[in-house]
């Protein structure tokens, strides 16, 4: 049983002709592009993922910082 990828699902919607041509081992006239798509998404990726942890970071500090002013009213409030 052969596992159909949605990439394959997506060049037949988009080229059924291309579709067939992959499914024949012909060799793409795009392989140059190809790789440049694979560079960006990879780096695209890399970003995706450090701006996620800057937001966690970015939380961390806002519930630190209310924390913290919370403590330092406390014992202005108490002292």
């Amino acid at each position: 049983m052969r596992v159909i990828r949605a990439s394959e699902i997506g060049t037949f919607e988009y080229c059924r002709r291309a579709w067939w041509y992959s499914t024949q081992d012909v060799p793409s006239t795009l392989e140059g592009r190809q790789a440049e798509g694979w560079a960006y998404h990879e780096s695209h990726g890399r970003t995706v993922v450090s701006i996620g942890c800057l937001r966690t970071l970015g939380y961390a500090l806002v519930i630190g910082g209310l924390a913290l002013a919370a403590a330092f009213l406390t014992a202005q409030w108490l002292g």
